[in-house]
């Protein structure tokens, strides 16, 4: 079942490459298994379509995961402007939380 999810991710991926929704599903579905290729697919968001805000949480959080702290902090930071440039009180919310606990995370 998994290897059938990721085969029809990547072929909508082939089918349309640029479209953000195809390279996010594919870092989410990713992280079940291969944190490397949803390190990729995380970077291609983060470089290719900066503006599509849904990357930041979980890309914050997998970078927490990966001991990249100094980066999951960036892009907590950079989610955290971007969601108030959208004006998406949720989101924004959402990365304010995330942030503060790595925040205290760090501190101890």
């Amino acid at each position: 079942m998994k290897n059938e999810r990721l085969a029809s991710l990547l072929s909508f991926f082939e089918e349309e490459p640029h479209d953000p929704f195809n390279i996010y599903a594919l870092a989410l579905e990713y992280l079940k298994s291969d944190q490397r290729e949803a390190v990729r697919y995380f970077e291609k968001l983060l470089d290719e379509h900066p503006a599509y805000l849904p990357t930041y949480y979980h890309a914050g959080e997998l970078f927490i995961q990966l001991e990249m702290l100094d980066k999951a902090g960036e892009i907590y930071q950079t989610g955290i402007t971007l969601a108030l440039n959208q004006n998406n009180q949720k989101t924004y919310q959402e990365l304010l939380r995330a942030y503060r606990t790595y925040q205290d995370e760090l501190e101890d």
